[in-house]
């Protein structure tokens, strides 16, 4: 069936377990592709949902998650890419909070199962592609922070393909999910992290020799050169751009902000 523009209806089944804002283009009905945004630790949807209203890109629905658990409380506080201040909460992707002994720092990959099956499985498979009728090289992702490090993780799961976790169901899932399993429906059509680097817990078989590469195209911004170097061991199509200052933060200017939207026109084959 040829797609459709979802409705607020579509979202309503996933609202309790993932909450989200859309932001939609206008009018609405000319949506020709999705742009998923994902916060930074400490944060919520809110500010993301500004930010992507504000980027108004042509024809794209936008849709902000917040983070599948709450910050406990004893972590709120002043450490970088806390929450913003916008009231809307303070949420995070990982399973779980994990502090490095030797660092006293947060782990930056805390695993990322729960978030992954929500947003991949529930979401992208169960909302977007199956109720109505979209593929995954009509979505593109954002993250933030340990949102970049999400974003990118579920680019390269995609890219590995449908998880079967059933055994005794295993050949019935595969015959009904040929269709499925295209080179269209293995790559997004783009992401841009912030800050965030490729989170190993969500790269199967990371380092392996001979592995096919995922070819959804990729930002990388603000990482350190081994962040970037493994980000191009998994991407075949990464672009890397360090801005002036040294903070990783959200994008303040239009010298920083150009290759975000640079990048977001070129994946929708449109300019500016």
């Amino acid at each position: 069936m040829p797609p459709r523009v979802p409705t607020e209806a579509d979202f309503a089944p996933i609202s309790s377990v993932l909450p989200l804002t859309l932001t939609w283009p206008q009018p609405a009905e000319l949506t020709t592709a999705f742009l998923i945004l994902f916060h930074g630790l400490g944060d919520s949807e809110a500010p993301f949902a500004s930010f992507a209203k504000n980027m108004s890109l042509p024809g794209v629905l936008c849709i902000s998650v917040r983070g599948t658990s709450p910050l406990p409380p004893a972590l709120l506080g002043d450490e970088p890419g806390m929450a913003t201040g916008s009231g809307g909460g303070h949420f995070h992707w990982g399973d779980d909070i994990k502090v490095d002994p030797s660092t006293d720092e947060l782990d930056p990959d805390p695993g990322f199962s729960r978030a992954r099956d929500l947003i991949l499985d529930r979401l992208v498979r169960d909302v977007l592609l199956e109720r109505c009728g979209w593929n995954t090289e009509d979505i593109m992702l954002f993250g933030f922070g340990q949102g970049g490090s999400l974003a990118l993780g579920l680019a390269a799961t995609l890219c590995a393909g449908p998880r079967v976790t059933d055994v005794s169901a295993s050949a019935s899932a595969a015959e009904a999910g040929k269709d499925k399993d295209k080179e269209g429906e293995r790559k997004f059509k783009g992401v841009v992290s912030i800050g965030g680097p490729l989170p190993p817990s969500l790269v199967p078989n990371m380092g392996a020799s001979g592995r096919a590469k995922s070819h959804t195209p990729v930002l990388a911004c603000q990482l350190d050169e081994d962040e970037s170097d493994a980000v191009r061991e998994e991407f075949a199509q990464v672009e890397v751009v360090k801005w002036p200052r040294r903070e990783v933060a959200m994008p303040q200017d239009r010298v920083e902000m150009f290759p975000i939207m640079k990048f977001f026109a070129e994946r929708l084959k449109a300019g500016w």
